[in-house]
């Protein structure tokens, strides 16, 4: 009984951060699509739903819900509800399955929506620009007809069938590639930077589109790095103190700061960016929001999508290093010091 109390000790140990990490995770993902169903598809939500029931002090609707936006309500609710219950039954059913495992599919998760995002502003940038000067240099009407034409001009459409089939597209090279060139993209902003200025002072040319494409990858190459950095262990650490730490140091470290700074400032940007219709990511993306110049890129709208795939991707990556940093302190069969060297971007 003695002998036994310690692996009893260390499995539900095991047990509690699995579920809270995977849980995290999962919370996330639900929350951005239960908001998709709040904004794009006018569902009411699960607080909305509250209010309705009275439930937990929440504030009284001025008009019941009906039959079908309760329905739609108890639905949102059940698609927090029971994806948890799933994850704590799969967690308890494998009990032999180590926290290194779980750390790498998450940091495997967070991988392929980064190589997503990258190939999609990769591509989105090129297309949108080849459309845009043809279109401020009036070529278009040699390739397309007059009616093509003026709904290309309008942000939703290019949004809904020009941006959104190049993500799929972008889903598909991420899952078929795991590598990402962000070495590329910054060579491709230099470049982009640099015939801004040659076509400025040599030939005095310049279109909106062209600052336009800048900002939209250096957009990307910043926010997209870091989750792409954090799974390669290469922020900067203040090393002085980070360095001189024993492995179990580095790992409380790491633990703590993953739980208690990184996960909350994720939750903050995602919570905060979508808690409301004119919120700083809802607004832009649900409006496909576009700078003034009417000939510039189409694509500021998907600057704010670029802090939503920011915080959940970091958000995931600090899961992974929580598990992978948990598993060293309770001395994990077969963990490895280097916690994200099967995680390829």
């Amino acid at each position: 009984m003695t002998n036994d109390s310690p692996n009893i000790s260390n499995f539900a140990t095991v047990t509690v951060l699995r579920i809270f990490a995977l849980s995290m995770v999962a919370l996330s993902l639900l929350f951005v699509f239960s908001n998709y169903l709040n904004f794009w598809h006018d569902w009411p939500g699960v607080l909305t739903l509250y209010s309705h029931l009275g439930w937990f002090g929440a504030e009284p609707l001025s008009g019941p819900l009906d039959s079908g936006q309760s329905t739609q309500g108890w639905t949102q609710l059940a698609l927090y509800i029971v994806p948890v219950l799933a994850l704590v039954a799969y967690v308890l059913k494998s009990p032999n399955r180590t926290m290194h495992e779980d750390a790498d599919v998450l940091s495997d998760i967070s991988a392929f929506i980064i190589r997503t995002a990258f190939w999609g502003v990769l591509l989105i940038g090129l297309v949108d620009t080849v459309i845009s000067f043809l279109r401020v240099e009036n070529f278009l009407h040699y390739f397309i007809g007059a009616q093509l034409i003026e709904d290309l001009g309008r942000t939703s459409f290019r949004g809904v069938y020009v941006h959104y089939p190049l993500i799929a597209v972008s889903m598909v090279i991420a899952a078929l590639t795991r590598s990402v060139g962000f070495i590329w993209l910054a060579l491709l902003i230099v470049i982009a930077e640099i015939q801004i200025v040659i076509a400025r002072f040599v030939f005095s040319y310049e279109q909106a589109f062209m600052a336009d494409l800048v900002r939209f990858w250096y957009g990307a190459l910043f926010l997209f790095a870091s989750p792409y950095t954090l799974i390669h262990e290469g922020h900067v650490r203040v090393d002085i103190l980070y360095a001189s730490f024993s492995e179990r140091g580095k790992a409380w470290t790491n633990t703590i700061g993953s739980a208690v700074l990184g996960m909350p400032l994720c939750w903050v940007v995602i919570t905060r960016g979508m808690w409301g219709k004119s919120n700083v990511i809802t607004g832009p993306l649900l409006n496909y929001e576009v700078t003034q110049a009417g000939y510039g890129l189409y694509v500021k709208y998907l600057l704010a999508g670029f802090l939503l795939v920011f915080a959940v991707t970091m958000l995931i990556q600090f899961m992974s290093y929580f598990l992978s940093s948990a598993a060293v302190l309770l001395r994990e069969p077969g963990h490895h010091p280097d916690t994200t060297e099967h995680a390829t971007v």
